[in-house]
């Protein structure tokens, strides 16, 4: 272990977030009655540039009036090259109230731009003498923000989670695509050689490793990575396999376009009843082994580390904020 121990931001349950349009006011209240852990009111992509200021008023007015329960709360601000965002930023901000738990910066590239908020935020908070701090979610969704997805998660207390915005992360890396998410059929390999009658083609994930390289970053610096939006919202087993392919890579949530997408992304994100029992048997087994005074336990034929003790303890904590949130 490294003498460096890394801060875990808030403990917050992720598994699935709930998209909505801030231009789109009569779905607040469904939203915040919805199963998602988590609902952003964007500000950003889903607003028309004629709707920005109204989609703001809305997104006041929603965050005063609406009663969110234990829902956590987000804003998808505009981007900082837009002549929007320091204005979402201060009237959600003074006018929102103390519901607000957290803003979404999109397009995030460099770690001056995650410094730039903090800095307006803060000046904004003390102003107003709130006492509620507002966390950061960040969307790595360009190739200059994956050039700098180390540094931009390291560049603010506020930080909670990374996401991956990927039609945007796309378009920034010109990918041969125009789906949001997804396979693609193109990214695969042939089996065999030329002389080989029988070649068979498989398919490959052409988001493994922007993924993976934001899971990394996130870890490293304590924050929650979570997996974007699915746009095929009419197929299921498509947005499941996306999710469950996220969670096998260390993200702990997903994005919902959809309010169909909801359950889906907590049953992927959330432990299975199988897992969850073994998880447990895991804690139990070792509680009797040091019981016993031995340093080491096998369950089920196997060899039990302390790298599954934390995988256990991890599983059996997330269990637990599912079931305190119900």
């Amino acid at each position: 272990m490294s003498f460096t121990i890394v801060e875990q931001a808030a403990a917050r349950l992720n598994r699935s977030e709930l998209a909505v349009p801030g231009s789109s006011p009569q779905m607040f209240a469904k939203a915040a009655a919805s199963n998602a852990d988590i609902v952003f009111l964007d500000l950003e992509d889903a607003v028309a540039p004629d709707q920005k200021a109204e989609a703001r008023k809305n997104v006041i007015r929603g965050l005063n009036e609406i009663d969110w329960g234990r829902k956590t709360v987000s804003v998808r601000i505009n981007g900082l090259d837009t002549p929007y965002m320091y204005r979402d930023v201060i009237d959600v901000i003074e006018e929102g109230g103390d519901r607000l738990d957290l803003l979404m910066i999109p397009k995030v590239g460099t770690a001056a731009d995650v410094y730039a908020l903090d800095m307006l935020v803060t000046q904004v908070e003390d102003a107003m003498g709130r006492t509620k701090r507002l966390g950061f979610e960040l969307i790595i969704e360009t190739a200059l923000g994956m050039a700098n997805v180390e540094a931009i998660a390291g560049a603010s207390k506020r930080n909670e989670s990374l996401h991956f915005g990927v039609a945007d992360y796309a378009a920034s890396t010109r990918a041969r695509t125009t789906m949001i998410g997804g396979p693609n059929p193109d990214y695969g390999v042939l089996t065999g050689g030329a002389d080989d009658p029988h070649r068979d083609y498989h398919w490959g994930d052409m988001w493994h490793y922007a993924i993976a390289r934001m899971v990394v970053a996130a870890r490293a610096h304590g924050l929650r990575p979570i997996d974007g939006p699915f746009g095929d919202f009419s197929d299921p087993e498509g947005f499941k396999s996306q999710a469950n392919r996220a969670a096998v890579l260390g993200c702990e949530g997903k994005w919902a376009i959809h309010p169909k997408q909801i359950d889906l992304a907590n049953t992927v994100m959330g432990p299975s009843a199988t897992d969850l029992d073994k998880a447990r048997r895991i804690l139990d087994a070792m509680a009797e082994a040091t019981r016993q005074g031995k340093g080491a336990v096998s369950l089920d034929g196997r060899l039990i580390d302390i790298a599954s003790i934390k995988q256990a303890e991890g599983m059996v904590k997330k269990a637990e904020q599912i079931a305190a949130a119900a």
